[in-house]
Formats: structure tokens, C-alpha cells, sequence
């Protein structure tokens, strides 16, 4: 594994885009330090400052940190269908294999990777959050600091499926732009997918339900949008703003087999495409 990633290493840190697209997306998750800090003055009258609204309490923090940082992705997704991409254009798949590589020694090495970056991404955001919650958290006892860590597992699950789809697109269409422009084709395609159930269900909850089960919304579906929670948290009378805003394992095992199955599809494509 270890020998795999380093020569995936090697191929993408030559590239100066790679390093920078690299270098963004882990330090734009970072941001979250820095909202936290912002204060807003409404004309002299208050100060609005975002780390006093309650927002970066424990546990809630969790849960709000790994829902934004999680839209960072794309930068990395750059880099997952370039690095397909150019294996094709630069001709180094080919020699690569003539060198003694495998074609399953090759995708594993593209996936190897992408399960490498995703998991440094998650510690550097599980890392953050701690810190602004231990900065600015009213709850500092370990077992509610522990609580809903849960969300750092989704963030990386959520991750890894999302690069594997991306590798899966880099080797279905050899080129990094139409790669990223197959996402938002499958976005579009699974939007029509949930008006097709509707007609067929007659129920929005039932078409989501079924949308659910889709690539790009599975991934989605792992960590909810927090912007009710965070309403609940101020107004908890609310009842009509309750949600189910957990982490599920049966949410986690889908994008799991989404993930499998896009490696497995792009080994198949490599092992019977001619190169």
C-alpha cells in the first residue's frame, strides 16, 4: 500500500496546480477558525460575534464544522480526474504497466490516495473543531465532547465516496473537464429520478426516500444541514423545526457500496479498454 501511494505521491506533487489544489483544499477547512472569530458591528449599535451565539458548542460543533468543510471537496476532486486525466494525455498509464504495475495495482494506487487525503482532510477538520469548541464550547466534560464524533466518520466516508466517483468519471471519459461536467449531469439526472418517483409515489417523502439511494444525495444525506438545528438551539419550544439530523450506519454502508462499486468500475474499464 504504502509503495503505492508513494508513487502516486511523486506523479501528483510534480504538478504546481496539484500542489496548490492540494495545498487549498486542506487549508480552506480552516475557515471555520476564522468564521468564528468574525464579529459583525451593525452600525454601532451591537456587535453580532458568531463564537457567542452557542453555534460552536459541543456537540453541535461536529456536526456543523464537517457540514461545511465538506463543500471544500471540489478543489481535491480537481485533482482525483487530473490525475486520471493526465495519465492518459502524458501516456505514463501505459508505461507504468509495460514498467511492471498491474492494472489492479494501478486503480488501487488512485484509490489508496484518495483514502490518504480524505483522512488527513478529517483529522486536520476533527483537529479544528476541537480546538474552537474547547475556545468557545459552554460543555467541556469529555463524554458530551465525545458526543456525535460520529459526524468525523461521515465527513470521511462522505469523502471517499465522492473521489472514488470523481475516479470513476476520470477513467469513464479520460478528460478532467468532462469529468467534472458528468457531476453535474448526474446531479441533474438524479433530480429527474426524484420527479419520476413522485409521479410514480404521489409523495415527496416517499421520492426522497428513493433519491436517497442515489450516488451524489447519499453522500449529502450523511451529514444533514445543521441551519434547523442551530434555530432549535436558540428557540427549543420549536417543535416543528425537529429533524432527524443523525448519522445513520445503514447512510454510511450505501455510499460505502457506492464507493466499492466505482472502484470495481473503473478496474473493469482499465482491464478491458485498449490502451
Amino acid at each position: 500500500m504504502r509503495r503505492l501511494i508513494d508513487l502516486e505521491l511523486q506523479k501528483l506533487l510534480l504538478s504546481k496546480v496539484n500542489r496548490v489544489l492540494i495545498f487549498i483544499s486542506f487549508i480552506l477547512p480552516f475557515t471555520v477558525l476564522v468564521l468564528s472569530s468574525i464579529k459583525i458591528n451593525f452600525f454601532g449599535f451591537f456587535t453580532l460575534e458568531l463564537g457567542e451565539l452557542g453555534i460552536f458548542n459541543f456537540p453541535v460543533i461536529w456536526h456543523i464544522t464537517t457540514f461545511f468543510a465538506s463543500y471544500f471537496k471540489f478543489f481535491f476532486a480537481i485533482v482525483v480526474v487530473s490525475m486520471i486525466g493526465n495519465e492518459y494525455s502524458n501516456k505514463t498509464i501505459k508505461q507504468n504497466l509495460i514498467d511492471g504495475l498491474s492494472k489492479k495495482e494501478f486503480i488501487l494506487s488512485k484509490f489508496y490516495t484518495i483514502v490518504f487525503f480524505s483522512l488527513i482532510s478529517t483529522v486536520l477538520i476533527g483537529l479544528a473543531t476541537f480546538l474552537i469548541g474547547l475556545y468557545y464550547s459552554s460543555y467541556t466534560e469529555a463524554a458530551i465532547i465525545s458526543r456525535e464524533t460520529e459526524f468525523l466518520l461521515a465527513y470521511f466516508v462522505k469523502l471517499v465516496g465522492f473521489f472514488s466517483l470523481c475516479l470513476f468519471f476520470g477513467m469513464l471519459l479520460k478528460r478532467s473537464a468532462f469529468a467534472l461536467a458528468f457531476l453535474f449531469v448526474l446531479y441533474i439526472v438524479e433530480w429527474l429520478f426524484f420527479w419520476g418517483a413522485y409521479e410514480v409515489f404521489g409523495n415527496v417523502d416517499s421520492a426522497f426516500r428513493a433519491k436517497s439511494y442515489l450516488p451524489l444525495e447519499s453522500m449529502y444525506k450523511l451529514i444533514d444541514q445543521p441551519f434547523q438545528r442551530m434555530i432549535m438551539t436558540k428557540f427549543p419550544d420549536k417543535a416543528d423545526l425537529a429533524y432527524d439530523y443523525a448519522v445513520h450506519w445503514y447512510e454510511i454502508v450505501v455510499v460505502m457500496g457506492w464507493t466499492a462499486l466505482f472502484v470495481f468500475l473503473s478496474y473493469r474499464l482499465l482491464k478491458v479498454r485498449d490502451l
